[in-house]
């Protein structure tokens, strides 16, 4: 396995214990959830280089992402 397709795997497997967590779903709607997001799209393709963030910045993205409808660049 390259070190992208690990780094992605791991941070897949945590954000998804992180919306069963906070979104109290089954781990099966969870993954189905995360899947289909824009957030796992970006995440999955190298020339982004999301694989190098933390997975908690992941998921702040996939959060503002479910609350916005789409992946939105917050203004600082």
């Amino acid at each position: 396995m390259d070190k992208i397709k690990f780094l992605t795997e791991c941070i897949t497997q945590e954000i998804i214990s992180f919306i069963v967590d906070d979104k109290d779903i089954d781990y099966d709607k969870a993954i189905d959830c995360f899947y289909s997001s824009q957030t796992f799209e970006k995440l999955n393709d190298p020339a982004t280089g999301l694989y190098l963030e933390s997975s908690a910045y992941v998921y702040e993205i996939f959060k503002s992402e479910l609350a916005n409808g789409a992946i939105v660049q917050e203004e600082q």
